[in-house]
């Protein structure tokens, strides 16, 4: 017997500090990931925050036919996205270099390797919020999280041809969306 699976049984007899130890071995891994969802650490938090609540509440339904973490994973990315349907405020790239602490200084007409590195970096978070909740999740579970198509089946609860599918359709929107913001910026001539 694991020792997450005997924290799990503590917990569902009421022990708190069993589940107290869950969140611990389980909040830092969860909030990267969340972090990499939301865009937002203080998002990130307060959805982790949520799936820990969430979570306890709900530990009884935990099947044990999967990770603890992925059930986990999949309650906290479900809440991300119930929010930012709830939202539906588009990020801008002055929100980003906030949130990011990415000022860009004023270097003249010297042009540098990190500048242009952060700004491929600040249009690809563009397009990806130019995507559908749907198609954005797949190429974050994928394309950011590494996850393999199995995880991802489990964690959004759809079949692996699903995942292929939305993940090949994700990216072809995706590179639309990159090409209609390279066009819009390069200059007129």
């Amino acid at each position: 017997m694991s020792e997450e699976t005997q924290l799990i049984d503590l917990a569902l007899q009421g022990d708190r500090a069993a589940f107290t130890e869950l969140v611990k071995v389980n909040q830092d891994r969860l909030f990267a990931s969340m972090l990499q969802v939301t865009g937002s650490p203080d998002e990130a938090e307060e959805v982790v925050q949520e799936a820990f609540i969430r979570a306890f509440m709900k530990l009884d339904t935990f099947q044990r036919n999967s990770q603890f973490f992925t059930w986990l994973y999949r309650i906290a990315f479900n809440s991300a996205l119930t929010r930012r349907r709830r939202k539906r405020a588009r990020i801008s790239l002055d929100q980003y270099r906030e949130s990011d602490g990415l000022e860009v200084a004023d270097r003249g007409d010297a042009v540098d390797e990190p500048l242009l590195r952060r700004e491929r970096i600040n249009m690809v978070r563009q397009a990806i919020e130019t995507l559908s909740d749907d198609h954005r999740a797949i190429l974050v579970l994928r394309e950011m999280q590494d996850h393999s198509y199995e995880d991802i089946a489990e964690i959004l609860e759809i079949s692996i041809g699903t995942v292929r599918s939305r993940l090949s359709r994700a990216r072809r929107q995706l590179k639309l969306a990159l090409e209609t913001m390279q066009r819009t910026e390069e200059p007129k001539g």
